[in-house]
């Protein structure tokens, strides 16, 4: 498939559903002066080209009861056993994020807990894993930085 060519217009479409995914495209139309239709048409071209996939919500996990956070490294016994523990930790819903990495860790994980104590039930259930040589934790203390925003922008700029 060739490069789908963005444009200034493309860029501030994206802006503002990065921002609100539900925001709709009436709004966005008004804002840029331009046909919602024109806004409907770019949106469309954007996901055939797989540059927008799907919408997501953002959840104040806080307000849920699951504030605490934490990211585990896992270490394996063999790394053939990769395929095998991602899908025993799929089965973990705590488990948010799981990547497969190099360096220290096979795997690298976030969760996310309602406490240090249920934390550890998590890490305990990580370490029970068939395969897990040892997991290492550490605790977020605060989520100082998530912005998806800056990346988009930079791309943009590189364009």
């Amino acid at each position: 498939m060739a490069k789908f060519k963005l444009d200034e217009i493309d860029h501030q479409i994206l802006d503002m559903l990065i921002e609100n995914t539900r925001v709709p495209f009436t709004d966005i139309a008004k804002n840029l002066s331009i046909s919602a239709g024109t806004i409907h048409v770019r949106v469309k071209k954007m996901e055939d080209a797989g540059i927008i996939k799907g919408s997501s919500l953002t959840l104040d996990y806080k307000k849920l009861g699951y504030s605490f956070i934490a990211y585990v490294g896992i270490f394996l016994q063999n790394t053939s056993q990769t395929k095998f523990v991602l899908e025993r930790i799929n089965e973990i819903p705590f488990v948010t994020v799981a990547h497969i990495t190099t360096g220290k860790f096979n795997i690298f994980c976030k969760i996310r807990a309602k406490n240090t104590e249920h934390a550890k039930d998590i890490i305990f259930m990580l370490d029970d894993i068939e395969g897990v040589y040892r997991t290492e934790t550490m605790i977020s203390l605060e989520e100082s930085l998530n912005d998806k925003k800056r990346l988009m922008h930079s791309i943009f700029n590189d364009m």
